[in-house]
């Protein structure tokens, strides 16, 4: 069976973003950091090339596939900003209501700049999904039916 891709590294958060060109993009993940941080408590991972992750959980697919994930993270990419973990909370859909201008894909969640959404409602986001993704049962991947 085929390891997960995405797992993670021995990159330093830090050089990570610090390699960000874009300053707005650098500096919304260096507050994402910040932020994630405090709200849960873990020391920050890279997963992969571009992912920082919080935490982790264990999922397991139906057809028996099985792996670690991040359990909240984020990824500031060129075109927007990726968080990973927010979508999937009960309170999830409540929040993303009240949190300002996004999108949202299969399972992450994307705004374009922190100035674009509400600070408090995603440390709400961030606290309900970090909370769900490391104590609810995981028995298939929350991206999947």
């Amino acid at each position: 069976m085929a390891e997960n891709k995405t797992a993670p590294t021995d990159v330093p958060v830090d050089e990570f973003l610090a390699g960000i060109e874009h300053p707005v993009r650098r500096a919304d993940g260096e507050a994402l950091l910040e932020l994630m941080r405090q709200v849960t408590g873990e020391d920050p991972l890279m997963w992969g090339p571009s992912m920082v992750g919080f935490g982790s959980y264990h999922y397991r697919y139906a057809s028996g596939r099985e792996g670690d994930a991040l359990a909240v993270g984020f990824s500031p990419r060129k075109a927007s900003l990726a968080l990973y973990g927010l979508t999937y909370a009960p309170e999830s859909a409540q929040l993303l209501a009240r949190l300002g201008k996004h999108k949202t894909g299969a399972a992450c969640l994307y705004i374009n700049k922190l100035a674009d959404v509400d600070p408090e409602v995603l440390r709400e986001l961030v606290t309900a999904g970090h909370r769900f993704m490391t104590t609810h049962d995981h028995g298939s991947h929350p991206g999947q039916a």
